[in-house]
């Protein structure tokens, strides 16, 4: 039977006009990277309800739509939350990846799973930006686009002890209530195993005694940067210890302030002097109300913005180098700023 086949040139002008954009659609719609799509970046965060970690995420947004104002260069942001959760985390990665993301940024939850992602994204060929929760040196040299942002947790660490110290050579008598010459504290660490607690924990404590301070921990315990289960921790700890607690260190503002909310609970009269991490919103407000003695400022709005302008960068092919300062060639590192009394106005009002 004969059959009589239409050839593609015998269609309308009209017919044909739809059929090449149609073509044009779809080619869009792959990977790569195209001018209709712009830059795309998938975020995947470890958990939203994290005080600091919701902070980045909003100067992601903010930092995003400047860049795209000042570079008429499209940039769309696809933010996940894994609510801790490493499991939801790969599932979110594939989706990032699956919808043609040129760049995706991780704030991983478990940095035990980083090399799986980062096998993900190299065999995309998508750049991969891990940021605020570092994983171990070896996940990040296995491929050259893979890059770190955030800030030393050893600087935050010793800045937090320094603090303290200044306050024991300041006003010891004070702050040495039982008079024995010995700084009693208790230590509120974040996640067990979790490297930036570990090291926070360390040398907030090394900043003491190397200086010849002589100290005494009275009890400690993970509250995984959590403010209710900082609350939970304290109020565990005010009947048998409330009393002798000189200083309260806390691995992060979140948990710090959840030790300020039992107490406030509790209606206890003799506070300890109580330090934390971060310099969040909500932590600064607690220092110029007198409940928070200090904490140590991690710049998110110094940690997006690297991570926007590394992933224009790396999306229009130049050199990262250029744009950002890398050390070792595939780390940016932002400043820890101690946040007094002192200095608080200047964190309150940063513009």
């Amino acid at each position: 039977m004969n059959r009589k086949i239409k050839s593609c040139c015998s269609l309308s002008p009209r017919n044909l006009l739809c059929l090449l954009l149609c073509l044009l659609l779809l080619t869009g719609c792959g990977g790569g990277t195209t001018d209709s799509d712009g830059l795309r970046i998938g975020v995947a965060l470890y958990a939203q309800e994290d005080t600091f970690i919701s902070s980045l995420s909003q100067c992601l947004e903010r930092l995003a739509q400047e860049a795209e104002s000042e570079t008429g260069e499209k940039i769309t942001l696809f933010i996940s939350d894994a609510r801790g959760n490493q499991t939801s985390q790969m599932d979110q990665v594939d989706r990032f990846l699956n919808r043609g993301c040129d760049v995706l940024c991780v704030n991983i939850v478990d940095r035990t799973a980083a090399a799986v992602v980062a096998d993900k994204a190299q065999a995309e060929n998508v750049p991969l930006i891990f940021f605020n929760r570092q994983p171990v040196e070896e996940d990040i040299q296995r491929w050259s686009q893979i890059y770190y942002v955030g800030a030393s947790a050893q600087e935050s660490g010793a800045l937090q002890g320094r603090l303290v110290l200044e306050a024991w050579e300041k006003d010891r008598e004070r702050l040495d209530r039982n008079g024995d010459g010995i700084l009693q504290y208790a230590m509120l660490e974040g996640e067990p195993g979790h490297q930036d607690a570990l090291i926070r924990t360390e040398y907030s404590v090394k900043a003491l005694t190397d200086a010849g301070v002589e100290v005494e921990k009275l009890v400690n315990d993970t509250a995984n940067w959590n403010r209710s289960l900082g609350a939970g921790r304290m109020s565990q700890w005010l009947e048998p210890y409330g009393d002798q607690i000189e200083v309260l260190f806390s691995n992060n503002d979140d948990m710090a302030l959840g030790a300020i909310d039992a107490m406030r609970e509790r209606d206890w009269q003799d506070w300890p002097l109580i330090v934390g991490i971060d310099g969040t919103a909500p932590a600064l407000e607690a220092m110029a109300s007198g409940q928070l003695y200090a904490t140590v400022k991690n710049d998110e709005k110094g940690q997006a913005q690297a991570i926007i302008d590394l992933a224009l960068a790396l999306y229009n092919g130049e050199d990262p180098s250029q744009t950002v300062d890398l050390t070792d060639g595939q780390y940016v590192w932002l400043p820890y700023r101690p946040v007094t009394q002192d200095n608080l106005s200047q964190f309150l009002d940063p513009d």
